[in-house]
């Protein structure tokens, strides 16, 4: 089940250094509100298949459910009933106000990272079958 690769261990990297800057500097109306939380569950996603052998579509459909699950959770001003309201670091982490859109880029972030997993998955299994 353990099994690092290195290459979604990077593209996380890359994705997380990318939200750092988005939520530092960019105060775009699409950028910061819809885009960053389209890549947030592809980074989360590439982080855990960095780790774990985890298939496809139960990782994708995992991440979705978690994503969904924060959402929630900032429904429910669960960062506030924590005690943790005033904690910047809190609220990049967790968020703070619920949104549908949100959910909605959640859920399209994972279908296209679905899409290009199985995409790549089908080719390489297309390149590595005898002729």
């Amino acid at each position: 089940m353990f099994k690092f690769r290195k290459k979604y261990f990077l593209l996380a990297l890359l994705l997380f250094i990318i939200e750092v800057i988005i939520a530092l500097f960019i105060n775009h109306n699409f950028v910061r509100p819809y885009f960053g939380d389209f890549l947030v569950v592809v980074l989360v996603y590439c982080f855990v298949k960095s780790f774990f052998d985890i298939p496809i579509k139960a990782l994708a459909l995992a991440v979705l459910l978690f994503a969904y699950i924060i959402e929630a959770l900032q429904y429910f001003k669960f960062i506030k009933f924590i005690g943790l309201q005033k904690s910047k670091i809190a609220i990049l982490i967790l968020g703070s106000s619920f949104a549908w859109t949100d959910m909605i880029a959640y859920t399209l972030g994972i279908i296209v990272t679905y899409g290009i997993e199985k995409m790549v998955a089908e080719r390489a299994n297309y390149i590595g079958s005898p002729t």
